[in-house]
């Protein structure tokens, strides 16, 4: 059995159907609130920050992936993150566990050199210092032998359904309104976006290599990296009309931030979208390169017709 913790989300959702298409039908789905993906899964609804639930919601899986989210709030993060993955971990050693950590991008400097897997942790934010945490957990572990486990790392997300991101809410969640974009501080830097569904795929591949345990990799994005003005561009011709938005500069998130809690806890990321941001998934590639990776112009028609079944 293969264990999804976090399982309702959208990187979640994605990997239980990954994982039934193309790898098991025994799935155990498990949130605090769970619910079936699959028509097969067995749901397990617990709270991971109580450790014998963790325990238990591991138990007799060959392999669990970390897939949980929570809320941006800095104080949460700080206080329930590094509690849940510590839980988690201990669960995955008792019960003999391989764990798959899906990882982001936060505690990576937000200037313009390439971000590989050997790139050094330089975090800028509270919520960034909790992702650096999170993956020395999972790398102090695998170093040590104690533990068989692999970190999945991706960028930003785009994408259908559930996708949470900047991208998807200042671009296609205004394109749904008919509301003018917005781009955060630059139309001119180079962007690497994850469609989610790749992200959940790739994962749920990961996870089923033996050999790429004990390491970290990140997740294939289409490697034209785009800038937001070409972004648009693409999307103008896919919605057969154009887009119109506008750039919007720092002291503007700045005076956002003390009027709304969300901008605020943003403040951290904006540095990445003054430089290019360009995430290199070279590793992957060469190691899976019969992996399909939707492109850019593929997720932005599928966005598109997603959004008008909706209309309908």
């Amino acid at each position: 059995m293969q264990v999804i913790l976090g399982a309702n989300g959208q990187i979640g959702e994605e990997l239980a159907r990954a994982l039934k298409r193309n790898f098991t039908s025994d799935i155990r789905i498990v949130s605090r609130e769970a619910k079936r993906v699959n028509d097969t899964d067995a749901v397990f609804s617990a709270d991971l920050s109580i450790k014998e639930k963790a325990i238990e919601a591991v138990k007799g899986c060959e392999i669990a992936y970390f897939t949980l989210g929570l809320p941006i709030s800095s104080d949460l993060w700080e206080k329930q993150f590094p509690l849940i993955l510590g839980n988690v971990i201990d669960a995955c050693k008792i019960n003999q566990t391989k764990l798959v950590f899906f990882d982001n991008t936060y505690m990576y400097p937000q200037d313009d050199r390439k971000l590989t897997e050997r790139t050094p942790f330089q975090p800028l934010g509270r919520k960034a210092k909790v992702r650096k945490l999170m993956a020395e957990m999972v790398l102090k572990e695998m170093q040590s032998g104690q533990l068989e486990a692999v970190i999945c790392r991706a960028p930003e997300f785009y994408g259908p359904a559930k996708t949470q991101s900047i991208t998807n809410t200042l671009l296609f969640n205004n394109i749904k309104e008919g509301k003018k974009l917005s781009v955060p501080l630059s139309d001119a830097k180079k962007r690497s976006l994850i469609w989610t569904p790749d992200a959940s795929r790739a994962t749920a591949l990961i996870g089923n290599t033996p050999d790429a345990f004990g390491q970290t990799w990140h997740l294939p994005v289409d490697e034209s990296h785009p800038t937001y003005r070409q972004f648009i561009g693409w999307a103008s011709e896919i919605y057969g009309k154009q887009l119109k938005y506008s750039v919007v500069p720092k002291f503007i998130f700045k005076i956002g931030a003390r009027f709304n809690k969300r901008v605020k806890e943003l403040q951290e990321l904006l540095p990445r979208y003054e430089h290019d941001n360009i995430f290199d998934d070279s590793k992957f590639r060469k190691r899976f390169p019969d992996f399909e990776v939707t492109t850019y112009r593929e997720g932005i028609e599928l966005i598109r017709n997603e959004q008008f079944s909706l209309q309908k």
